[in-house]
């Protein structure tokens, strides 16, 4: 799933997309809140934004889950702090549950490569 994002805030833009993320899986709407503040707490620690217009925040969450992520583009760019300080354009926001760090850094990666060949 492809959003086009309205928000022109960080945060807003984390909301955004995670209510994209549970109206599209259900059994996710139950653990909205919970999604946002590991995200938050995950983004606040070390901005998730890779350079070059691109952002992947994301969680390993408490409760059982598939990894799970959505996209998202913003035609006039968020800050996100991004370490070449440019705008983020490409948004790619994902969950895994707690436990498998050797999938983690998978899911990582592979979101990090998908970023960069998506036509966002």
């Amino acid at each position: 799933m492809i959003v086009d994002l309205q928000a022109t805030d960080k945060w807003l833009v984390i909301e955004e997309l995670v209510d994209h993320l549970v109206a599209d899986r259900r059994s996710l709407k139950k653990n909205r809140d919970i999604i946002i503040a590991a995200i938050r707490k995950r983004e606040s620690t070390l901005s998730t934004a890779i350079g070059e217009g691109i952002a992947l925040p994301h969680a390993s969450v408490p409760f059982r889950c598939e990894c799970t992520h959505v996209m998202g583009r913003s035609r006039a760019g968020i800050d996100f702090g991004a370490p070449d300080a440019k705008p983020v354009h490409k948004v790619i926001l994902f969950i895994l549950p707690f436990g498998n760090f050797q999938k983690y850094m998978e899911t990582v990666a592979e979101m990090a490569r998908l970023a960069h060949q998506a036509g966002l």
